[in-house]
């Protein structure tokens, strides 16, 4: 058999529907547990971004927040949107907001175990992630080291290339930059950022991604305000189709589910593994900070960037809807020869915006692809920091940047279908691994919920006391503790 369609086979089964139950269910039943702290706390999520400053020991909760944003918030806000509307119809957004919604609360929890059980690097910096806790509070070196390999392939090797190969042809399309020029570019500023080390990447973050995601949701809301009264009907729309009741689209009832939870999941990242790397370098006085600021980063993604995009469609009707049963045949054909994905906003926009609308689009996906890229390598970073505390790998680190700039030139000009299988089948079985684990490691982060929410009852700014939460092995967080107290004390 060939390897492609080996991997392909692994694949279907890696992101069977039974993933996406899991990430459902998980999601409701944190979510419940927690008692939906991601409504709870929403006002508290706001206040947070801006808690803290960057230290030289780890940076600030808004840089965290930026640099697991910039994972989250990537192509899959554009293409991913497009495609679940074209087969799983409008209703499909609905149900990416409700796996944003439960996200939320499993972000949280990834987010503060990686709090809680962080560690040092040997340069000082705070690091951590799944592979430090599944080693430290599930006791299973072997789960740590299997989470991390399939991270650095994944994150290191295989996604990069993705990113880049969509920057590429985003602009080759758009604007007429050759593919080679575009490869020159994404490579060079690549390793401006990543040799740079952490700090660069957190500040270039804290810039680029904020900037980008509310410069497209402005553009998003000046097209809907410019069709506002087709808001109500679209709004009608998509809540019909999400329950098989739209005439039009009730055929699409349990592909609107599937769809819209397989691109909410792929798109707002929440239990695959990959926010809890950012969040364990922010330098903050208790872990539920952090992981209250993560749950937020899913509302982002979802709630605010997806949604614009699918707004986008929907009002201007420049989307198509596949039959099921016939891909040739369509429920709904709003425009012509587009394949799904990017072009379908970029259509949208250039019908309302000519001469602007593709060109933002591309430049959009340019700074949402590049972040992502970024992130990817931090992420593949962390983990071979964690596999390099044992085995000594500290070599790798320079050769993986180098990987990375490689990959990113070798993406932008040559796509692999065999690459997108590959990273596919990487961040699945990372999903797997890791929600799976945080199943069996929810107390300390529950546990640390409650501590919080006392403190601020109580009118305190919260500090974590990790041995009087029952948490033993995470001798740093004395030390976090007595600095900030003693800051308190001046």
């Amino acid at each position: 058999m060939e390897l492609g369609k080996l991997v392909g086979q692994i694949n279907d089964w890696v992101w069977s529907p039974a993933l996406i139950y899991l990430c459902l269910g998980v999601g409701l039943f944190f979510s419940l547990r927690g008692r939906f702290l991601q409504v709870r706390h929403f006002g508290g999520m706001l206040r947070l971004l801006m808690d803290g400053k960057s230290s030289e020991q780890g940076v600030s909760s808004f840089q965290a927040l930026a640099m697991s944003l910039a994972g989250r918030v990537g192509t899959g806000n554009i293409a991913g949107v497009a495609t679940a509307i074209t087969f799983g119809g409008p209703g499909a957004l609905f149900w990416m907001w409700v796996v944003a919604f439960l996200g939320a609360s499993t972000a949280f929890v990834e987010s503060t175990l990686a709090q809680i059980y962080k560690e040092r690097d040997s340069a000082g910096h705070f690091i951590g992630g799944p592979a430090y806790y599944f080693e430290k509070a599930l006791g299973k070196k072997w789960y740590g080291v299997l989470f991390a390999v399939c991270a650095i392939i994944a994150c290191g090797v295989l996604l990069p290339g993705v990113q880049a190969n969509a920057i590429a042809d985003s602009l080759q399309h758009s604007i007429g930059i050759a593919p080679t020029v575009s490869a020159a570019v994404v490579s060079i500023l690549l390793a401006f950022v990543i040799f740079g080390g952490v700090k660069r990447i957190a500040t270039v973050a804290e810039v680029v991604v904020p900037f980008m995601a509310l410069a497209y949701i402005i553009v998003a809301m000046v097209i809907i305000l410019l069709h506002l009264g087709e808001l109500p009907h679209v709004l009608g729309l998509i809540v019909r189709s999400a329950f098989g009741m739209d005439a039009g689209f009730g055929a699409l009832l349990g592909l609107a589910i599937q769809w819209g939870v397989k691109r909410g999941v792929y798109s707002n990242e929440a239990g695959q593994g990959t926010g809890p790397h950012p969040s364990a370098a922010a330098d903050v006085s208790h872990p539920a900070k952090q992981g209250l600021v993560q749950a937020f980063s899913v509302y982002i993604d979802t709630l605010f960037v997806c949604s614009a995009t699918g707004f986008m469609l929907l009002i201007t009707g420049l989307y198509n809807v596949q039959d099921p049963h016939n891909a040739d045949v369509y429920l709904y054909h709003g425009v012509n020869g587009v394949a799904a994905g990017p072009g379908y906003v970029q259509t949208a926009m250039e019908n309302i915006m000519p001469g602007f609308g593709a060109m933002f689009v591309a430049v959009a996906l340019f700074f949402f692809a590049f972040t992502t890229i970024i992130a990817y390598y931090y992420m593949a970073e962390t983990n071979v920091r964690y596999l390099s505390r044992t085995l000594k790998l500290e070599w790798m680190i320079p050769v993986l940047k180098i990987v990375a700039v490689g990959v990113a030139i070798y993406g932008s000009i040559k796509t692999a279908d065999l690459a997108w299988a590959l990273g596919d089948l990487g961040v699945g079985m990372m999903a797997w691994l890791n929600i799976v684990g945080i199943l069996f490691l929810q107390k300390p982060a529950f546990a640390a919920l409650r501590d919080y929410e006392a403190q601020l009852k109580a009118g305190k700014d919260p500090i974590y006391d990790a041995e009087a939460n029952g948490v033993h092995n995470a001798p740093i967080w004395r030390e976090i503790a007595a600095n900030y107290r003693a800051m308190d004390k001046q």
